[in-house]
This record gives C-alpha cells, sequence and structure tokens, in this order.
C-alpha cells in the first residue's frame, strides 16, 4: 500500500511501516506534538509513517461517551498535521457520505472492523481514489477477508491494505490468531493492530478496558511471522485520554519498542 502515498518517507528502507498517533483528535496542538515525536523516531530508524487520529467515534459502548470535538475542526486539524510535516495521514469512516468528506482531508480511508461487510461503504471509499484500508472483523476469519477486499479491487481502486485486530475470545476479550497473518497477505498487505488487538471489550461498566503491558509482547510476534506494518495508538498520557485510554502505548515508550521491532525485522530479512 506504501507504494502508492508519494509523500511518505523511507519507502525503500525495506522497514515494516507505522499508522500511529492518538485514538481520537483531541486538539490541535496534541496532534502536533505526537506527530512531530512519532517522526523524529521513525526517522531516526527508518520507518514509513502514517499519522493516525479519528475525527469522529461512532462505536461507543454509552451514549455519553466522547465522540468528537467537532467533524469539520478534527478533519482540519488532520490535514494540517500532513500539510506541516509532508506525511501521510488516515482516519476512520463510518457512514457512506464520510468517504467523500474524508477523502478531501486525507491520504488513506480506514474501514473500522465493525463496518467491514458493509458493502455500500467500501465502496464508496473505494471510489475516492485514496488508499483504504480494511479492519478485519473481530467476527471473521481471515480467509473472509478475501471477498473485503475484492469488493474495493472490483471498485477500480487496487490501493487497499488489511488490518488485524484479533478475534473476539468469548464475551469481554479478543486473541490474536497469527497464523492469519501469511493467510491474509495473499490478498493484500497486511497490517498488524497492536493496541485494539488488547482491549476488553463489553465491560460491565460501560468502558472497554485493555492490556498495555503486553503491546510489546504481541508487536515482536507481529513482526517476527512478517507483518508488512503496524498500528499502534499512542498518547502523551493515555490515562487521561478522551477515548481508548486503556490499550493506549504511553508517547515515551515507543521509540524503545521500536528499536527491539527494528531489530526484529532485521533479523528475519
Amino acid at each position: 500500500m506504501i507504494q502508492h502515498l508519494e509523500n511518505i518517507r523511507h519507502k525503500d528502507s525495506e522497514n515494516f511501516f507505522l499508522i500511529a498517533g492518538p485514538c481520537i483528535i483531541e486538539g490541535e496542538d496534541m496532534a502536533l506534538r505526537i506527530a512531530e515525536k512519532v517522526i523524529e523516531i521513525t526517522d531516526k530508524y527508518k520507518i514509513p509513517y502514517i499519522f493516525k487520529g479519528s475525527f469522529k467515534k461512532a462505536n461507543r459502548s454509552r451514549v455519553d461517551s466522547f465522540t468528537t470535538i467537532g467533524e469539520e475542526k478534527s478533519l482540519q486539524i488532520l490535514k494540517k498535521v500532513g500539510e506541516t510535516f509532508n506525511i501521510p495521514t488516515t482516519t476512520d469512516i463510518h457512514e457512506n457520505e464520510h468517504a467523500a468528506l474524508a477523502a478531501n482531508y486525507v491520504d488513506v480511508l480506514q474501514i473500522p472492523a465493525f463496518l467491514v461487510r458493509q458493502t455500500d461503504l467500501l465502496v464508496a471509499a473505494a471510489k475516492t481514489g485514496k488508499c483504504v484500508t480494511l479492519k478485519k472483523g473481530q467476527f471473521l476469519s481471515p480467509e473472509a477477508m478475501k471477498f473485503a477486499v475484492e469488493k474495493i479491487t472490483d471498485s477500480g481502486n487496487e490501493k487497499t491494505a488489511i488490518i488485524e485486530r484479533g478475534n473476539s475470545f468469548g464475551y469481554t476479550d479478543l486473541v490474536v490468531d497469527f497464523r492469519g497473518i501469511p493467510t491474509m497477505q495473499q490478498y493484500a498487505t497486511v497490517i498488524l493492530d497492536v493496541t485494539h488487538s488488547l482491549q476488553q471489550p463489553n465491560q460491565n461498566s460501560g468502558v472497554t478496558g485493555g492490556r498495555p503491558e503486553l503491546i510489546e509482547t504481541i508487536a515482536k510476534a507481529g513482526i517476527a511471522v512478517g507483518a508488512d506494518g503496524l498500528f499502534i495508538e499512542t498518547h502523551p498520557d493515555p490515562s487521561c485520554a478522551l477515548s481508548d485510554g486503556a490499550n493506549m502505548l504511553k508517547l515515551d515508550k515507543l521509540e524503545g519498542l521500536l528499536h527491539k521491532l527494528t531489530r526484529i525485522r532485521e533479523a528475519i530479512l
């Protein structure tokens, strides 16, 4: 997928690529600060980097959960991040009309896991001509993602990738089946969503839990089995994050993690 992004750095480094940023856009200063820090680290290790931030969250446990600081405001911030640092950006979309809207501001459109079977949404995203990432539903087999990819390619867009984010394990946990990565690589580039794979959904409190202490474990395993890219949500202080703080990586831990992962990547090439 990254070969289609003109403004991505280190494209020829043979390293894995990284999609990283806050779960949701909380404000301009924070978005710019996170992007600047991640760029500093990824430039050091020659890791191609795409900044991520949701402009709106639709899949919330409770009606009072935080959703957005404003759709247009968030999209403008994503655009500013991309223009300020000359890097590609991505956000997730939830409704058909969001595809054309978000395509005016970002380089990559992400389809959430719980919507990956929504044909009209996938077709709308594909027809923008932007790169499209497809999160594998927690309820889908790796083999089933072939058909989601075909919805994009049959709509005339070859710029797609699959994001693995774990499978439902009981009612309140997820587990990653790493056999699915090589299986899905038969259909498209595969990215491992490390932080969402460690979510613990459907908690009695109505707030999703997580196991961030296992981020390094899952990330190492993903690189070792040959994932093309990683997806990691990061925040200066996850305990204060407005969304998904329970499973995000603290920003000051990112460099140490990427150093180790780069060494693993070098070892398996």
